[in-house]
């Protein structure tokens, strides 16, 4: 029987775990005790199957990742953060997460009473605060990773002169080495917070208990320990394919494009609104690199592509805790046991004092 494929997220003081058909996101709160939070993996467009084909999947289930992973990033910030820390600053610690596209976004449903008038007023301005944080993140993301790397190139090529031509294959290999500069100069400037501090090392306990899933261990600290922090699909890895892809695609494709404006400034511009859409074919293609390069039959030359991604993740991963590791094994424990029907508890929140209770719930 083929194991259930297993995703997850480092979150604020937590994990989420995701598998085709659940959603669990467990947080250690400030004082000690453990927020679960279990339902669905909310499917987009479930209706149209066919999305669901190789090459296109790769855009879908990124969207769903954005969808999912920004409801677990806020679940949290509101659970995992001391009350004087949220707010504003919980708000800027998502975005800048949720720029970097390993973190991500939007809002799923919570079991809970009927809402009051209070209840749906908080839940208008929540979702008014999410919306503005979505919006500012996918700003931040076309601004810094395809703006600003083609804004620089060109004007390398100014400075260059006609070598360096946008119509030319080399403005986008160069594009490419301002995009991979800039992603490694970013996720190193996240890296020096000491929330990222923390956060790293979630995401080395999240690695840790998916390696301990997939080889057949018991879900135990004693087993998820000697485990490496590091993973093939980790979104790290994921991030340097899809530049990798990028650039292939620029490279073979751009080149064709006519002039777009007699004025340069413009077309450029128009080059870059160009290059937003072909942001999803480009994570199509990714997606079914990065799965290939997991499995022991996968060409070398694809392996090679996940290299930068899992140097990277010394930068990404830390090792974790005792504590934080029975946090990852956690979410996923819930999430398996609700992918096979195992347990009767309902979807929504439940609160634990402590690992043991959390455990045999």
């Amino acid at each position: 029987m083929t194991k259930p494929y297993i995703g997850g997220q480092a979150v604020i003081e937590g994990v989420m775990m995701r598998s085709p058909k659940s959603f669990v996101v467990a947080v250690r709160r400030p004082d000690g005790k453990i927020a679960i939070r279990e339902q669905k993996w909310e499917l987009l467009l479930a209706k149209l199957p066919f999305l669901r084909w190789p090459l296109l999947r790769g855009a879908l289930v990124l969207l769903e990742s954005l969808h999912n992973g920004f409801s677990a990033l806020k679940f949290s910030a509101e659970h995992g953060m001391p009350p004087e820390e949220q707010g504003k600053k919980a708000g800027a610690l998502v975005t800048k997460l949720m720029a970097l596209g390993l973190f991500l976004w939007a809002d799923g449903p919570d079991a809970a009473p009927a809402p009051t008038v209070e209840d749906v007023a908080a839940q208008k301005k929540r979702d008014t605060e999410s919306t503005l944080m979505l919006a500012l993140a996918t700003v931040m993301m076309v601004s810094l990773f395809i703006a600003l790397p083609h804004v620089l190139t060109w004007a390398l090529g100014l400075w260059l002169g006609p070598a360096l031509d946008s119509q030319g294959a080399l403005f986008h290999v160069v594009d490419g080495v301002f995009r991979v500069g800039i992603l490694v100069g970013y996720i190193y400037a996240i890296s020096r917070s000491k929330e990222a501090s923390r956060l790293f090392q979630y995401h080395g306990a999240e690695h840790k208990a998916i390696w301990t899933y997939e080889t057949d261990k018991a879900l135990t600290v004693g087993e998820a320990k000697p485990f490496t922090t590091r993973h093939p699909r980790c979104g790290t890895s994921f991030l340097f394919i899809v530049v990798g892809v990028a650039v292939t695609l620029h490279v073979v494709l751009l080149p064709f494009v006519p002039r777009l404006h007699p004025n340069e400034f413009v077309h450029q511009l128009l080059l870059v609104l160009v290059k937003i859409p072909m942001a999803f074919p480009i994570a199509g293609i990714a997606y079914e690199l990065q799965r290939w390069s997991a499995k022991e039959s996968c060409p070398r030359a694809i392996t090679m592509l996940t290299r930068p991604g899992i140097w990277m993740q010394s930068v990404t991963t830390q090792e974790p805790e005792d504590s934080q590791l029975e946090i990852a094994l956690l979410s996923l424990e819930k999430a398996m046991d609700r992918e096979h029907g195992r347990t009767t508890r309902a979807e929504g929140i439940n609160l634990y004092p402590d690992f043991a209770a959390a455990k045999a719930a």
